[in-house]
């Protein structure tokens, strides 16, 4: 099969010819049809995700059919249309058992612990536990594209933020995630402030159902200018960044009584921030939750809001490349000047 390989972190990418993956017993093997290109790709392609080992195929946002299936799989059969969240978990343990396969201790993650979907095939393991099926009516690239950024929004936003109708929700950052959660929170009833330093990404904010946008290079205080937009600050307050100065714009944007749910994936010196706890965390009893991808089970969910027509997913889809061009997608994102989300539909060029 082709596969865009890493030799070396930041470097060039290498479409080649690689062998077939081998299909579990218990998993299957998914033909790719498309294949989101996200930031946490690009984290890895830096070399900043301490699980990815050289050579190394990226890729985690995928959607394809079955080509092959396991001799113990039940639930799937070849020609199913398929995703699955980009932590697979053992399905067995605890976690897995009580609906938190998210932290299961024996996880793998499509992509960095392992190979991913910048390529023609991938094998997922635990079908049955992990795997998902496609409505007829999503299309491959919208299932793609929502990948780990729709789901992990959904499950940011809806479960552990427990964001109600009419409270203020505040997104720090405009990405394809900062996006996801922004639409989210909308069809749930919300008012909605998007913070980001680009006017694009602004713009689709609230064509995505922000209520109010605030441009964050022209205030020094981004917490007050928020708690003055919201009459008091966010009820829900998201980092979908992972820097430590939205974070802390994030818990200062809070009211009393907030929920912050940190989304961004913190690396390197962003990884440790000081917090005033008395100040904050005691004295005004803000909560705060990380979230990190979403269960298989919870997918049922979010399928019957885009059923409803409650959530668009087709608009955050707003570059559609070969598995060739993935390398320029990745460096585009060097910067943060991107708008929506980049997906492969071509996986033979």
């Amino acid at each position: 099969m082709k596969a865009l390989v890493m030799e070396r972190f930041g470097a060039a990418l290498d479409l080649r010819e690689v062998p077939d993956p081998h299909c579990p017993p218990d998993g299957v093997i998914v033909g790719i049809q498309a294949c989101g290109v996200c930031r946490s790709d690009h984290h890895a392609w830096r070399g900043a995700d301490p699980d990815v080992v050289l050579p190394h195929v990226m890729g985690h946002e995928f959607a394809g059919i079955i080509q092959e299936v396991g001799r113990d799989v039940r639930r799937f059969a070849v020609g199913d249309r398929v995703t699955a969240p980009f932590i697979l978990a053992c399905g067995t343990c605890p976690d897995c058992t009580t609906g938190d396969p998210t932290i299961c201790n024996h996880q793998e993650v499509i992509g960095f612990t392992g190979w991913g979907a910048f390529a023609q095939r991938l094998a997922v393991p635990r079908a049955d536990f992990n795997l998902v099926h496609l409505p007829e009516t999503l299309g491959f690239a919208e299932a793609a594209g929502m990948g780990c950024r729709v789901t992990t929004a959904f499950r940011a936003v809806v479960d552990r933020g427990a964001l109600q109708p009419g409270e203020w929700l505040a997104v720090h950052g405009c990405g394809g995630v900062g996006l996801s959660a922004i639409m989210i929170g909308a069809a749930l009833g919300a008012q909605i402030v998007a913070i980001d330093i680009n006017p694009h990404a602004l713009a689709a904010a609230r064509q995505m159902g922000a209520t109010a946008v605030l441009d964050a290079s022209q205030t020094d205080d981004v917490g007050q200018a928020v708690r003055d937009l919201t009459d008091g600050g966010a009820h829900v307050s998201i980092d979908a960044l992972g820097v430590s100065q939205t974070f802390r714009n994030s818990v200062y944007s809070l009211r009393k009584m907030g929920r912050h749910v940190q989304i961004g994936m913190p690396l390197e010196h962003h990884a440790t921030v000081e917090l005033p706890l008395l100040e904050l965390v005691y004295s005004r009893q803000i909560s705060l939750a990380g979230s990190r991808g979403m269960a298989a089970r919870r997918f049922g969910s979010l399928w019957g809001m885009i059923a409803a027509g409650r959530l668009d997913i087709a608009q955050l889809v707003t570059g559609r490349i070969p598995l060739s061009q993935a390398e320029t997608a990745l460096r585009r994102m060097d910067g943060f000047s991107g708008v929506g989300v980049t997906v492969i539909t071509e996986l033979g060029a």
